[in-house]
């Protein structure tokens, strides 16, 4: 018994740890500023919410970043809107890519919300938003709780707490204090028809993961619709041939409707 409590007290003192060190992990933004000459560079004063913006034709899109990183590594995502013609508005995070302040789920959902209702006010066209890896999580967010016409995910996750559990052995999705970033629980007010694209060979956030999300999707009545990239991985998903046409093709049929 007494070696068991020993190990307990361990396994707590390690959650005490994971749980205080966790933000760190989720959000290991880089240093690269954002400085694509295509972007105007705009500052939301409220919140000091920092956008990169480019004016364009046609509906506008909302971009959210995955975690790895700065905006500066995303540019294959957003050459395929700009490439499009398309207005983009592309959302820089705290913490990387010289923005100061510090990130958390909670402040970055009151950005993304402070984003959208920026460009709702400038753009008076349909409105979709984009995410990637854990901007999927924003741009859903930002649909359940704002009228888009279309929302694109990329390599999405379910809860991204799962992932902390899979990798940190934690029951994480049940551990006070955790940044839970749970998607599965805004399906149920999403609204707009779903495009995913997932990598074959991703291993960060396996294929099934966003299989599982769009099964969910579609238990609520959503029309989503999933593509597996072979061969892609996590981090080259969008430099991968066919990537923008599907988006193309998936935002002329929504939009034309």
């Amino acid at each position: 018994m007494r070696h068991l409590a020993f190990l307990l007290g361990l396994y707590g003192a390690y959650a005490i740890v994971m749980i205080w060190l966790h933000p760190r992990l989720i959000y290991p933004f880089g240093p690269d500023a954002f400085d694509d000459p295509r972007f105007e560079q705009v500052v939301i004063p409220e919140r000091d919410v920092a956008l990169a913006v480019r004016e364009g034709e046609g509906p506008a899109v909302l971009f959210f970043m995955g975690n790895g990183g700065a905006l500066a590594y995303f540019t294959y995502t957003l050459d395929a809107h700009v490439n499009a013609g398309r207005t983009i508005v592309a959302m820089e995070y705290p913490g990387g890519g010289g923005i100061p302040g510090t990130p958390s789920e909670k402040g970055l959902k009151a950005d993304a919300l402070a984003a959208y209702d920026w460009l709702a006010a400038r753009h008076d066209g349909p409105i979709v938003v984009h995410g990637y890896s854990m901007g999927s999580g924003l741009a859903q967010y930002v649909a359940a709780e704002r009228d888009v016409a279309a929302i694109v995910l990329d390599a999405p996750f379910v809860k991204m707490c799962e992932l902390m559990t899979r990798r940190a052995f934690l029951p994480a999705c049940i551990l006070p204090g955790v940044q839970k970033w749970n998607s599965a629980a805004l399906v149920p007010k999403l609204k707009a028809t779903v495009l995913v694209q997932h990598g074959a060979a991703d291993q960060l956030i396996p294929a099934t993961v966003g299989e599982r999300l769009v099964g969910l999707m579609r238990k609520a009545s959503l029309d989503a619709t999933f593509h597996t990239i072979p061969g892609a991985t996590h981090n080259n998903l969008a430099g991968t041939p066919g990537y923008a046409e599907r988006i193309d093709a998936f935002l002329s049929d929504v939009l034309d409707k």
